[in-house]
């Protein structure tokens, strides 16, 4: 029984052998000559693009199931940096509405009518300065139609250094804290001292040979040291709070010993002023 079965097997794998080669042989005929495929040659391509279908489909489901769910991973990423910028801007908002109200209350306590939080800034350019006012004025770039007006303070790239005298529509002229003339406009201003008591007081002139600025009509007898801030202080409604001044230089008493005689390292070099900022009300 097992020879006849071999028997019957070795036929069988022998017809199919003969089947192969025959396929083979006539596909290859059918592809160099013009004629239509043969029948059998047409029953392999059907087989051979049905097997390639059958394969083929369920690895293109599982390469479109991984692309889709890359992008539901980075959508989920990308949403979850979202929503992180959105708490941010939220606490942002929330922390500036309590500086706000703050900033309101403080005002309020010193009696203080504007504050550097309610100005805008114009920039411009020092397009002339004479030898002979050298140290007293400038003319800038910008004038009335950039809303410049008479009085407004202007700074330069250390701090204070002037205040405007003299608008036209195009460039404005500025009155330099280090002009010596008696009937200059004078800016309150406040020294700090590193315990956090203040004194109030004036400019009332420059020390030209020093290169210093004169604060009188000091207010408190606080005592003063070299190095303490000097800012101005917004009393009188006229120059906005917390414009930067300069330092203590060194404190000496009147001539009649009185009062106290502030001298003040000035933040901005008056002899080298190519541009300024003006300080404009909102």
């Amino acid at each position: 029984m097992k020879n006849v079965f071999s028997s019957r097997r070795l036929v069988v794998a022998v017809l199919l052998i003969i089947i192969t080669l025959g396929v083979i042989t006539v596909s290859s005929r059918s592809k160099d000559s013009q004629e239509s495929p043969s029948i059998p040659s047409q029953i392999v391509s059907d087989v051979t693009g049905w097997m390639s279908d059958l394969v083929s489909a369920p690895i293109g489901t599982v390469h479109n199931g991984f692309n889709s769910l890359q992008n539901l991973l980075n959508t989920y990423q990308t949403n979850q940096k979202l929503t992180s910028r959105v708490d941010e801007l939220a606490q942002a908002k929330v922390q500036l509405q309590i500086v706000k109200n703050e900033n309101k209350a403080l005002k309020a306590q010193l009696k203080l009518n504007d504050t550097l939080t309610d100005y805008d800034v114009v920039n411009a350019v020092v397009v002339s300065r004479s030898p002979v006012n050298w140290q007293t004025q400038l003319v800038i770039n910008q004038g009335s139609s950039a809303g410049i007006k008479k009085g407004m303070s202007v700074m330069g790239s250390g701090g204070l250094v002037g205040r405007v005298t003299q608008v036209n529509t195009t460039n404005a002229k500025v009155e330099l804290l280090s002009d010596n003339n008696q009937t200059s406009d004078r800016f309150a201003i406040r020294v700090t001292t590193t315990s956090g008591d203040t004194v109030d007081g004036i400019i009332t002139g420059f020390n030209q040979s020093k290169n210093r600025i004169v604060m009188g009509n000091t207010t408190s007898n606080t005592t003063v040291k070299k190095g303490d801030l000097v800012t101005t202080s917004g009393l009188g409604g006229v120059t906005p709070s917390g414009l930067y001044v300069g330092k203590v230089s060194s404190v000496v008493t009147d001539d009649y010993g009185l009062s106290k005689k502030i001298y003040i390292e000035p933040a901005t070099d008056f002899n080298n002023i190519p541009v300024v900022s003006v300080a404009i009300p909102k």
